[in-house]
C-alpha cells in the first residue's frame, strides 16, 4: 500500500484509502499530492470509514467523488499554520501539504479570512513574538528563530511594520507599562 502511495498508483483506486494525521485529509493512492511521511500514515478500506474517523477529502483527487467546501479546507490550512508556525511555510509548501493548487489556496484563504495565507502567517509569528517577548529572557534573535523568522534583521524589520516598535523597544515599553501599572496598582 506505501509503494502505491509513493509511486501514485492508481490501480489501487478504490482498494484503500489513507489518511494523513497531521493534516487531517485522507486520499485516494493516485493522489499527485507530497508524500507524507509514512509514520503519519493510516489505512481505510472505505472513504466512509475516513469520513468517520474525522478525516476530510481531499482537494485535490476528491476520495469522495466530492470537493470539499472552501471554509472547511481553510480551516485546515488555519489549524495547520497555527500548530506549524515556526517552520518553513511557504504558500508552495501549504498547497502541497493541504492538497491544493497555489492559486487557488491563495485566492480562496484571502476570500475566507480576509488576508492571504502569507499575512496570516506573519500574524501568528508577529503575535507568538510579542507573547515570548513579555514572557522571557531570549535575545530578539532567540525569539525570531522560534517563531520562524530565523533571519534576524527581517524579523526586526516585519515586527517595526506590524507593530511600529522593534522587538526591543516593544519589550522595553510593555515591561515598563507593566512596571507602572502594579506600582501605581500598589499605591492606591
Amino acid at each position: 500500500m506505501w509503494q502505491a502511495i509513493i509511486s501514485n498508483d492508481a490501480s489501487y483506486d478504490g482498494q484503500f484509502f489513507y489518511a494523513v494525521k497531521t493534516t487531517g485529509i485522507f486520499c485516494r493512492p493516485s493522489c499527485k499530492s507530497r508524500p507524507p511521511k509514512k509514520e503519519n500514515v493510516g489505512f481505510f478500506h472505505t472513504a466512509e470509514q475516513a469520513l468517520s474517523a474525522k478525516f476530510r477529502p481531499c482537494k485535490r483527487c476528491k476520495p469522495t467523488g466530492q470537493r470539499l467546501p472552501d471554509d472547511e479546507w481553510v480551516a485546515l490550512v488555519t489549524e495547520y499554520i497555527n500548530k506549524n508556525y515556526m517552520e518553513s511555510l511557504t504558500l508552495d509548501i501549504l498547497a502541497d501539504i493541504c492538497h491544493g493548487s497555489p492559486y487557488h489556496l491563495h485566492r480562496t484563504f484571502k476570500k475566507i479570512k480576509g488576508v492571504t495565507p502569507v499575512e496570516y502567517i506573519q500574524q501568528i509569528r508577529i503575535g507568538k513574538a510579542k507573547e515570548q517577548l513579555l514572557s522571557s529572557e531570549q535575545s530578539i534573535a532567540e525569539v525570531g528563530v522560534s517563531v520562524g523568522l530565523s533571519n534576524t534583521p527581517y524579523f526586526i524589520t516585519l515586527f517595526k511594520k506590524k507593530t511600529g516598535h522593534t522587538p526591543a523597544s516593544y519589550r522595553q515599553l510593555q515591561l515598563q507599562h507593566i512596571e507602572e501599572v502594579s506600582t501605581n496598582g500598589e499605591e492606591n
